[in-house]
């Protein structure tokens, strides 16, 4: 800072600060609310993680393998009376993105539905047998 810069506000520095008689002063709170942070991009981070979810991809069976678990339905189903425990490994598909995940679910069969082609556990979920990768019985 150079000299002459220094004393251009000397005639100025000691008076008392303006008040407008008009508008009236901001209270403290509202002046520090002003300079604040704020979230720009409201559901950015929401949205990071989502992309950044690993999801697996559906597996297409063959054709032996689909004759498997024909077989295993055929003979749960010929059980059901007897409300058999199974073990059924089942893709998920994601409701957000595409794939899913494959979960093992353990359950007592209600009933095999082959009209709706899907599993019905005493518990009151659904399997559909089109996601079904594996299924035995207990």
């Amino acid at each position: 800072m150079n000299l002459v810069n220094k004393h251009q506000y000397d005639d100025i520095i000691d008076l008392p600060h303006p008040v407008s008689p008009r508008h009236p002063q901001m209270p403290h709170a509202d002046r520090a609310a002003q300079f604040s942070p704020f979230a720009a991009l409201t559901g950015h981070e929401a949205a990071i993680q989502e992309t950044a979810r690993l999801t697996d991809a559906f597996v297409e069976l063959d054709e032996d393998r689909k004759e498997e678990l024909d077989e295993q339905l055929r003979l749960i189903r010929d059980n059901q009376t007897q409300r058999p425990e199974i073990e059924a490994t089942c893709f998920r598909p994601d409701r957000k993105k595409a794939g899913g995940t494959y979960e093992t679910i353990r359950g007592r069969v209600k009933k095999v539905d082959e009209y709706n082609r899907q599993v019905l556990l005493t518990d009151g979920r659904v399997i559909p047998v089109e996601y079904l990768y594996s299924i035995q019985a207990l």
